[in-house]
C-alpha cells in the first residue's frame, strides 16, 4: 500500500542506504569503537561525513517536520544496515525519539534552545526515566518512579537514583522524569551538570550506542520552572506521545541490522562448502536463510501496520506493543540463525555477524521486556471480553 510521502522517503532512503554501505560500514573495525559504544571523536567524524552526504537527521526535513511514520520505517530500516548507521545519520536511540517528543511538546524557546542542537547533530541526548531494582524503582512500571522534584519558588528540586540511562556520558541535553505531588513530571537540563553524577558505566550486551549505559545520582538539582517540559502531573502523558513512536523506531533499525546479517550470512553460505556442495544446498542451511527471509517480511509488514495507525492519528499503544513484541522475536531469529549457519566464523569478530546478534538480542528488552508487553495485551483483551459479555 503506497502512503503520501513515499517518493520522497524512497529518495531519501537511497542516499541513507548508499551513505552507510559505502562510507559508514568501512568504520566497522575503527579503533574507536569502544565497550561502552563509538567514542565522542568518532561520532563527530561520522557526523560530519553525514552531513557532507546531505543525510542528517534524513526523517525530519529543513521545515522541522517528520516524515511519516511509514516514510520514516523506511528510512529508518536504511540506517540500521549498520550499528553505527544511527549513529551517523541521527536516527538513533535515544536521540530519535527525544526529538521526537520535544517536536510535539516543547514550547518554541525550549525548541530553540535544546531541540535544535539535537536536530543538527552538534549534541546528544539522554532520557532519564529508569531506576535501579534494587531500590525498587521504576523500570518496565513507570509508576514505581522513586526520584522526587519539589518546587521551590521558580524553581524545582529534583533527588534520585537512575539506572540503564542511554547516552548520559557526553551527553548535551537530558530530559529528566520525576515525582510530584501532582504526579509525574518531565524536566529539560542542559549537560553536562555537577548535580547530575555519572555513578558508572555499566558493562553490557551491546556497544553501539555513544556513551553507553549509565547508573546516575541526581542530587539536589535545581531547574527553572521554564524548563519544565509541558505541566506538572503530565509526565506519563508525554512519555506515552514518545514511547509509541520510539518503539516502532526500535523495530525500524534493528529491522536493518537483522537484513545486514542475513545478507553476511546469505553470501556466506552460497560460498562454503562443505561434504561436497555449498553449504546453502544443505536443507539444513537452506531452510534456515528461508525462514530468515520469512521473518524479515513478516516483520517489516508489522512495522507498517503499525506505522499506519499511527499516522492515522491512534496512539498506537496496542499495536505498537504487539509490533514491539513480534519484531524483536523475529528479529532474534533471524540474527541467531545467522550466527547457526556461519558456525564457528558466526561467533568471531571476524565478521559483523556476531556484534549484530548482540545488539539484536538487548532489543527484546529494550523499550520492555516481550513479556511485559504479552501481559499487557492479555489485560486489554480481558478487559474487552469481560465488556462484550457484560
Amino acid at each position: 500500500m503506497s502512503y503520501p510521502d513515499q517518493a520522497l522517503a524512497e529518495e531519501i532512503g537511497e542516499r541513507v542506504e548508499r551513505f552507510v554501505r559505502e562510507t559508514v560500514a568501512s568504520y566497522e573495525r575503527d579503533p574507536r569503537l569502544e565497550d561502552h559504544g563509538p567514542s565522542e571523536d568518532l561520532v563527530r567524524e561520522l557526523r560530519a561525513k553525514a552531513r557532507e552526504a546531505g543525510v542528517m537527521t534524513p526523517h525530519i526535513l529543513p521545515d522541522h517536520t517528520h516524515l511519516s511514520q511509514r516514510g520514516t520505517a523506511h528510512v529508518l530500516k536504511k540506517s540500521g544496515l549498520s550499528p553505527l548507521g544511527p549513529v551517523a545519520c541521527n536516527t538513533g536511540a535515544p536521540d530519535e525519539g527525544n526529538m521526537f517528543l520535544l517536536g510535539k511538546v516543547a514550547t518554541d524557546a525550549q525548541r530553540a534552545r535544546f531541540l535544535d542542537k539535537l536536530l543538527t547533530g552538534e549534541a546528544r541526548s539522554a532520557f532519564f526515566m529508569t531506576e535501579p531494582s534494587a531500590d525498587n524503582g521504576a523500570g518496565s512500571d513507570p509508576s514505581m518512579m522513586k526520584t522526587t522534584c519539589v518546587q521551590d519558588g521558580d524553581e524545582w528540586v529534583i533527588n534520585g537514583h537512575k539506572t540503564y540511562i542511554t547516552g548520559a556520558e557526553g551527553a548535551g541535553v537530558g530530559i529528566v522524569m520525576a515525582k510530584a505531588e501532582e504526579g509525574a513530571c518531565m524536566f529539560l537540563v542542559d549537560l553536562p551538570h555537577p548535580a547530575i553524577k555519572i555513578v558508572r558505566l555499566l558493562d553490557t550486551i551491546d556497544s553501539s550506542m555513544p556513551g553507553g549505559h549509565a547508573e546516575i545520582r541526581i542530587e539536589n538539582l535545581r531547574v527553572p520552572v521554564a524548563d519544565m517540559l509541558g505541566n506538572p502531573g503530565e509526565g506519563f502523558r508525554y512519555a506515552q506521545i514518545r514511547l509509541a513512536p520510539a518503539r516502532l523506531s526500535h523495530c525500524m533499525r534493528w529491522h536493518g541490522v537483522a537484513t545486514r546479517a542475513h545478507e553476511i550470512a546469505t553470501t556466506y553460505a552460497c560460498r562454503r562448502q562443505a561434504f561436497g556442495k555449498l553449504l546453502v544446498d544443505h536443507e539444513g542451511v537452506g531452510f534456515m536463510l528461508a525462514e530468515n527471509q520469512i521473518d524479515l517480511k513478516q516483520a517489516e509488514l508489522m512495522i507498517d501496520w503499525c506505522a499506519d495507525a499511527l499516522d492515522a492519528g491512534e496512539n498506537g499503544n496496542v499495536e505498537s506493543s504487539m509490533a514491539k513484541v513480534a519484531v524483536s522475536e523475529a528479529l532474534f531469529r533471524v540474527a541467531d540463525r545467522c550466527v547457526q549457519v556461519m558456525g564457528a566464523m558466526g561467533v568471531t569478530r571476524d565478521t559483523i555477524v556476531e556484534q549484530l546478534f548482540r545488539e539484536v538480542r538487548a532489543f527484546r528488552i529494550y523499550d520492555g521486556p516481550t513479556e511485559v508487553h504479552k501481559w499487557s495485551l492479555a489485560k486489554k483483551i480481558k478487559k474487552a471480553e469481560l465488556s462484550r459479555s457484560a
